[in-house]
């Protein structure tokens, strides 16, 4: 993995590719590496379409090895949602395969003069850039399928479904599982739309004859990993919860803390939740013939994916994640699952994020599109996505541009993107992420429901503003780390509770590349990466006006615990003095 593939799609001749050494960017990997790369070779003002930005699509520190929970892979650049920087990580085989290729990253450049759509096969034995019409305004399932009808079943498929071509800016990037299903996306912020605008429909890898990456002291990376995997397991949350519920253990949970934004964020819980609720959920995947516990990659060792069957006990769609079932159920007043699971499938073919869609869907009915709990609205607007009507441009745009159409005052959005399944005034460290990640609204970036609902590496009182700040800072940069090294984030749980297995991922990453990080490195590189992203949108022209939530949640009481959003301004902007 020493290697950087730079595809060039245009303007000028076809479209071309180039190989060369990771040079300056060597120890970096996942968000570290995206995040370096556009930072120095994106301009900040570029239009996010156009041919100066680039896609990069890279690997984590410890992808294609046999580190437990390593496969995650990270697409950045700059985001047509946000106009800032933009990583989006996903699970998946392809980041797997593109490290055992050699390839550190994969960046797309420059744009086609023409109207043309391309398909890539990269593989041992070189890369083939070729035009493809057949495959134009194709979903997510349609595209994998023609390509394992031409490349056979051993490969991987990075694509982008109808919401990419058409260049919405709640369009994702998918990849496939391990059953070549295009059922993991990297969601957030646009990527899929940056894709769409170099006129790449799929990227296909093929990594047959590559063996799995060796580390340069293979009898203590197995030990170390051997711990890591031991504190997984006995770990409540890693080892108990999510394998058996999946993510979605956290609706009963967040709605009995009264923090589960309903009917567009006006109040804190939730009627139907019990009936969509991870339990009911797993339950009614094992009555169908699914599967409640299964991994998104190979070396998944906390499984908390699932397979869900329709009532005829056919496929439809992965274990609908927390977040897509509050997005399309509770957030909507929507309280069916099946209809939550309709929903998931169709932004996964489309390739549109179900965050973004979900609260879109709740901002247009709060418009009056349709009424709070309409669940054949709901899917029917999501197909107008997928159509592409002039509706459906609008409704994949995402929510604050849907919320401007329309008129609504309640968009729940930071620096335009959608805030996912936490109310910031219910779990105000929440609120504090929401504000001041580079990323906009994103719960990844900053998970303080660890230790502001789960108890979590500490205890945070989620209704004070009271050590929000600290909290939010510490995790912004652990993240940043994390997400660098290809890792699942919800390793979190345990490295936060569990010394010996901080440690045992260290020890993982030290023992593949011969390094001596301490915890201390971690933390460094958490904060150079935070910093990167930083600069990079404050060149794009954001300023600490930027970093705040919207006035309403400010002003209005959230039931049932009658509370405001109450970090100050002066907090805010003291969450990276830092840096």
């Amino acid at each position: 993995m020493d290697k950087i593939l730079r595809i060039n799609m245009g303007p000028n001749g076809e479209p071309s590719y180039t190989t060369e050494p990771i040079g300056d960017f060597a120890g970096l990997g996942g968000r570290g590496l995206t995040s370096a790369i556009i930072s120095k070779q994106v301009p900040p003002t570029c239009h996010a379409l156009g041919e100066e930005n680039k896609l990069v699509i890279a690997p984590g520190l410890l992808g294609g090895t046999t580190g437990a929970m390593s496969g995650r892979v990270s697409v950045g650049c700059k985001s047509p949602l946000t106009g800032g920087i933009k990583e989006a990580n996903a699970g998946g085989q392809p980041g797997q395969m593109i490290a055992r290729l050699g390839y550190a990253a994969i960046v797309l450049e420059g744009k086609p003069a023409a109207d043309t759509l391309y398909k890539i096969h990269i593989s041992a034995d070189g890369v083939k850039i070729m035009p493809d019409p057949d495959l134009k305004m194709l979903g997510n399932y349609d595209t994998v399928e023609k390509m394992k009808q031409a490349y056979g079943n051993k490969i991987a498929c990075v694509s982008i479904g109808q919401a990419g071509e058409m260049k919405l800016a709640a369009a994702t990037v998918a990849f496939t599982d391990m059953e070549q299903r295009p059922a993991r996306h990297a969601a957030r912020g646009g990527v899929g739309a940056v894709m769409g605008s170099k006129g790449v429909k799929v990227i296909v890898i093929d990594d047959t004859g590559m063996s799995m990456r060796s580390p340069k002291d293979p009898e203590k990376f197995k030990a170390a990993n051997r711990t890591f995997v031991d504190g997984l397991k006995k770990h409540p949350v890693t080892g108990q919860g999510l394998p058996a519920y999946g993510t979605n253990v956290l609706t009963n949970v967040v709605n009995e803390a009264g923090a589960y934004p309903t009917y567009n964020f006006k109040t804190g819980r939730f009627s139907g939740a019990a009936a969509i609720s991870g339990e009911t959920q797993a339950e009614t995947i094992t009555s169908r013939g699914g599967k409640a516990t299964h991994g998104c990659h190979r070396g998944c060792v906390i499984r908390c994916s699932g397979i869900w069957h329709d009532k005829d006990g056919h496929y439809l769609t992965k274990q609908p994640e927390y977040e897509t079932v509050w997005s399309h159920g509770g957030n909507c007043g929507i309280d069916d699952l099946d209809a939550i699971a309709m929903m998931d499938r169709l932004d996964d073919d489309y390739g549109i994020d179900t965050i973004e869609m979900g609260a879109t869907i709740g901002v247009a009915m709060d418009a009056g599109l349709l009424e709070f709990g309409d669940a054949d609205g709901a899917i029917n607007l999501v197909k107008e996505v997928g159509k592409g009507t002039p509706l459906g441009r609008i409704l994949g745009s995402g929510a604050a541009v849907t919320g401007k159409v329309f008129g609504v005052e309640r968009v729940p959005v930071v620096k335009n993107q959608a805030m996912p399944a936490y109310d910031p005034r219910a779990v105000q460290g929440m609120g504090v992420t929401y504000a001041t990640s580079t990323m906009g609204a994103d719960h990844t970036a900053g998970y303080a429901v660890t230790a502001n609902l789960l108890g979590v590496g500490g205890t945070v009182d989620p209704l004070s503003p009271k050590g929000q700040v600290e909290l939010s800072r510490n995790l912004q940069y652990a993240t940043a780390a994390i997400d660098s090294t290809g890792m699942c984030l919800f390793i979190a749980f345990a490295v936060l509770d569990q010394p010996e297995t901080f440690q045992a991922m260290i020890d993982m990453i030290n023992t593949f590349h011969g390094l001596e990080l301490t915890a201390e490195d971690v933390t460094a590189l958490g904060k150079k990466v935070t910093k990167m992203e930083r600069d990079f949108n404050e060149a794009a022209g954001f300023s600490k006006k930027d970093d705040r939530l919207p006035d309403y949640f400010l002003k209005e009481g959230f039931a049932p615990h009658n509370v405001t959003f109450t970090v100050s301004d002066d907090e805010l902007d003291d969450v990276f003095s830092d840096l």
